[in-house]
């Protein structure tokens, strides 16, 4: 260790490049022609060495031409094509971009991803991108000549070794080893996303992840560090000939490494989006402050002292803005000249800030002076109001800022809480990827002040395979309890799977229309161009939920959606179904669809046969049970619901025995729906049908606690009832009551005991 001090010398800020109008993502160091940077603001700036200002860069070209953020970037030597050398850029529009630096215009557009560019690198002269639609492309001459699925979830990073073999990284926590199109070997180790790699010559590559560490690993597929030092995710990771390696990360720090040991932080004000090391040495950061910054440890560059002082004012003034005192923000409290102005009552407190701190000081009435009781910090037992979001109080709302140009959302999270069971509701509700959801936990337990949950890997949807498109989302259950010794019972109002991915939705018929297009056989049943065009105007008006009470829908667009379920292939089907499913939660959409309803030809029933015949596939059953639920949400249905109610129950019941858990929720909220609308009807024979569903699902024993949650809720509003309270005292409710009272799950605990006590009363 004491040789190490000696060998390492702090770097100390160099300069700072302004010219970025947003988040700055990508950093690419052109040899000795200079550094490129890319940014949210969906610019690509080339900076060069500043010949009038000492040790500083000048931003000599503009790039523009993509349409959404930017992020990774690579240099073209300079070469008879690229005679000042060239720039290869990925965008979140999807789009690999080639400039030619000697113009700044764009020379190839690269088109044929179907998510985000997170990667490119240069194989020779083919280009190589990797993306969040989980492939990898190979780029020649503006052409792609091959593609192909490297990994089963999006890949967020890729490098070429000096070997010549290719590294992916991937959000599904694993790393591979490419030859050609050949996975030589795959490298677990990393608990979550693998956001970042960089070669490490002459050992062999380092990998940076979401679960916080950074690793360097042999091509032959052992651990030589792990580096463990920063509390977020870490977004990048480079090393230099000196074996020094830099890391960037969520933290708002950028660290040091030297023999697997952090010898240096350099804080932000903000998050390290990358970093990377010049030639000589020094270092480069991208930060969300739209700051580029160069780092050095040679006196010589070091930056003047006023702009080392405007630096360190930049970064108190960030901390101050983060900083909360007694639920306040720091910058909001009044500076010590408020204590010139009396008490007006023997101890009253008053909060002021000094410095970077909150201090409290109490008035003495009898010696007429405020007495300093002492600093104010924020923890988690503060008697602070509770903030309110949508009317309702809870322990936190979080400002969530997700990036790729998106609006700040808002969290709300109580500490008795699933972290879990939240992220997927929040991701759910505000039509996010899954994908986000380690990342969203930890966010949460990071923020709330509590210890890290185990990882727990979330479910893959039907749409993509991945996480980009899930589809529909889940509702909380709500409704006051009808005495105040139960917590969950009855059961009022309906739930509804209100959520959509539309962009995915539409991303999975055009697929499947090109497939059909392609097939001779099944041409004439792939949609036209007008009835393209009709769907996107369905959308539109889906969408636009503020509009819903004056939005209408034409009796064509629910037509055109009953043609493509009559005609296109069964496994084609479920996001057309998942389109109808959001059509029955617009007035108008529902009132229109209903018209279709003929006994003679329900194309719905039709529909639901077909789905659930021979070889019933998940995606397909999956969004008809959503849409069965969330037709109860118009009464318009609900006739419809109780004259088929024996057939959907029975064409669905095998859904009970499923391990996914997305078909388990959807079936037991259909169930509690079932069970809210019967109790209304007063309908015996249909209440015991819906009560003996609900049971098998209670009783089912590797089942997720949602769903188990939603049957109790439906059993337990069933007894309370009374009409077939017999019958599930006869199934032995009261075994099913006292196992659920000793899970360790609050709400299911709770409901429970709800259970018991109508077990218990005469």
């Amino acid at each position: 260790m004491a040789d190490m001090e000696v060998d390492f010398r702090q770097y100390e800020l160099r300069c700072e490049l302004r010219g970025h109008d947003d988040d700055v993502r990508g950093i690419c160091v052109c040899d000795s022609a200079g550094i490129t940077t890319s940014s949210r603001d969906r610019t690509v700036r080339f900076w060069t060495p500043d010949p009038s200002a000492k040790h500083n860069y000048t931003s000599s070209k503009i790039l523009l031409g993509h349409t959404s953020f930017v992020g990774p970037l690579t240099w073209i030597s300079p070469n008879d094509e690229f005679p000042e050398g060239g720039i290869v850029s990925g965008g979140m529009d999807t789009l690999v971009l080639v400039w030619n630096l000697s113009t700044g215009e764009v020379v190839q557009t690269l088109r044929g991803h179907q998510l985000q560019v997170t990667g490119v690198v240069l194989d020779n002269e083919d280009i190589i991108s990797s993306s969040v639609d989980c492939t990898l492309k190979r780029w020649r001459k503006g052409q792609a000549v091959e593609s192909w699925e490297a990994h089963k979830s999006p890949v967020q990073a890729v490098i070429k070794l000096p070997s010549g073999e290719l590294v992916s990284g991937s959000s599904d926590t694993t790393i591979k080893l490419w030859r050609g199109k050949t996975c030589s070997h795959t490298f677990v180790g990393h608990t979550d996303t693998v956001r970042s790699l960089a070669v490490m010559h002459g050992l062999g590559f380092l990998s940076a992840s979401h679960d916080g560490s950074i690793r360097l690993w042999e091509l032959t597929g052992e651990v030589l560090m792990e580096m463990v030092g920063h509390t977020s995710i870490v977004y990048s990771v480079d090393s230099h000939s000196s074996g020094l390696i830099i890391s960037g990360s969520e933290d708002r720090s950028a660290k040091i490494w030297k023999d697997g040991i952090c010898v240096q932080s350099i804080e932000h004000p903000g998050c390290v989006w990358d970093a990377k090391f010049l030639e000589n040495g020094d270092i480069v950061t991208a930060c969300s402050d739209g700051v580029v910054r160069l780092w050095t440890s040679n006196q010589d560059r070091v930056a003047d002292k006023t702009e080392l002082e405007s630096y360190m004012s930049q970064l108190s003034q960030y901390k101050i803005s983060r900083k909360r005192v007694g639920g306040l923000k720091l910058e909001e409290l009044p500076g010590l000249d408020a204590l010139q102005t009396p008490g007006t009552t023997d101890g009253q407190t008053k909060v002021v800030r000094e410095g970077d701190s909150g201090v409290a000081y109490s008035w003495n009435l009898r010696e007429h002076t405020w007495d300093k009781i002492g600093e104010v910090v924020d923890g988690p037992d503060d008697a602070v109001k509770s903030p309110i979001l949508d009317g309702v109080q809870y322990d936190f709302v979080f400002d969530v800022d997700i990036g790729d140009g998106e609006p700040i959302r808002k969290l709300p999270y109580n500490r008795s809480d699933n972290p879990y069971d939240t992220a997927d509701k929040w991701l759910l509700k505000e039509n996010l990827p899954l994908s986000y959801r380690q990342q969203i936990v930890e966010f949460i337990l990071q923020n709330a002040g509590q210890k890290s949950n185990p990882f727990d890997p979330s479910f893959r949807d039907p749409y993509t395979g991945a996480s980009s498109y899930v589809p529909g989302g889940t509702s909380n259950i709500s409704g006051g309890p009808a005495k105040p010794n139960f917590k969950h019972i009855p059961k009022k109002g309906m739930l509804a799977f209100d959520g959509a991915q539309f962009d995915g939705i539409v991303k999975k018929i055009t697929e499947f229309n090109s497939a059909l297009l392609s097939d001779e056989d099944k041409k004439h049943i792939c949609l036209s161009e007008l009835e393209v065009l009709r769907l996107g105007a369905i959308i539109k008006v889906l969408k636009d939920t503020s509009h819903y009470h004056t939005s209408k829908f034409a009796d064509v667009d629910i037509a055109l959606l009953l043609k493509l379920l009559h005609s296109w292939p069964p496994t084609m089907i479920f996001p057309v179904i998942d389109i109808l499913r959001m059509t029955v939660l617009h007035p108008d959409g529902a009132k229109v669809l209903q018209k279709h309803f003929k006994d003679d030809n329900d194309m719905l029933m039709e529909t639901f046969r077909r789905v659930t015949g021979d070889n019933p596939l998940a995606p397909n059953l999956l969004t008809s049970i959503r849409l069965v639920t969330n037709l109860f949400k118009n009464s318009l249905y609900h006739s419809w619901l109780l004259k088929h109610r024996n057939e959907i129950l029975d064409a669905f019941s095998n859904v009970n025995t499923s391990p996914n858990k997305n078909l388990q929720l959807a079936y037991s909220t259909m169930i509690l729906n079932y069970a809210v609308l019967l109790i209304e009807k007063k309908d015996e024979e249909g209440q015991s049908h819906v009560l003996s569903a609900a049971l098998e699902i209670a009783e089912q024993e590797s089942l997720d606690v949602d769903s188990k949650f939603r049957a109790l809720v439906a059993i337990g509003s069933l007894m309370l009832d009374g009409l077939v309270k017999r019958i599930a005292l006869d199934f032995e409710v009261d075994k099913i009551a006292k196992e659920a009272k000793t899970s360790k799950d609050a709400k299911i605990s709770e409901v429970g005991a709800d259970i018991e006590m109508l077990v218990k009363q005469p």
